[in-house]
């Protein structure tokens, strides 16, 4: 399906994240025209870039549609989509369809890894009420699987499979088990 790169936001700190009893941070928000994506670190340049290994929140997608939608609701027209703190404003799907699924985005391969869901900031950096707005509208949180490099405009994304989801923990865990086998009598 044909969708579109509108924007990018990349910081090299946190402005909100971890910082509940403090004041917002400062860190600017770049608006690169590329940003290249590593597979299990994230965008490079990016607070989050190397936070963890398989960190669901490598990269973080907002819809175009809904920031309209937000804007008209707050009457907010020029609200700038960086306060959001989302890496990638994308028009043309509904990203809640991507929850648990793999896709590729301009030929690099995502994990959709759940809701990237609003926090207590945006009643500060939107508008009052905007967190309960948000919720179930926050955008989408996913892992890089394959390095390179996206850009802005029109591009494809391509729906991958449904990632397994285990019905019942133990069972999950017991079928994935394997057996070592040492040499050598060890």
């Amino acid at each position: 399906m044909h969708v579109t790169v509108e924007r990018f936001f990349i910081s090299p700190g946190h402005n909100f994240f971890g910082r509940r009893s403090l004041p917002a941070g400062t860190h600017p928000t770049a608006e690169p025209a590329t940003i290249r994506c590593r597979a299990g670190w994230g965008i490079e340049g990016d607070r989050f870039y190397g936070y963890r290994p398989d960190y669901n929140g490598q990269i973080t997608f907002f819809s175009a549609e809904t920031l309209g939608v937000l804007r008209a609701h707050f009457t907010l027209p020029t609200l700038s989509e960086g306060v959001l703190r989302r890496n990638v404003l994308l028009g043309g799907i509904d990203l809640a369809t991507l929850i648990g699924r793999t896709f590729t985005l301009g030929g690099i391969s995502f994990a959709g890894t759940g809701e990237a869901r609003p926090c207590h900031w945006m009643n500060h950096a939107v508008a009052p009420g905007a967190e309960e707005w948000l919720k179930g509208r926050g955008g989408l949180r996913a892992r890089i699987l394959t390095d390179g490099e996206l850009s802005l405009g029109a591009t494809e994304l391509t729906l991958a499979e449904k990632i397994p989801q285990p019905d019942h923990p133990a069972r999950f865990i017991r079928e994935r088990t394997v057996e070592l086998r040492f040499e050598g009598g060890v």
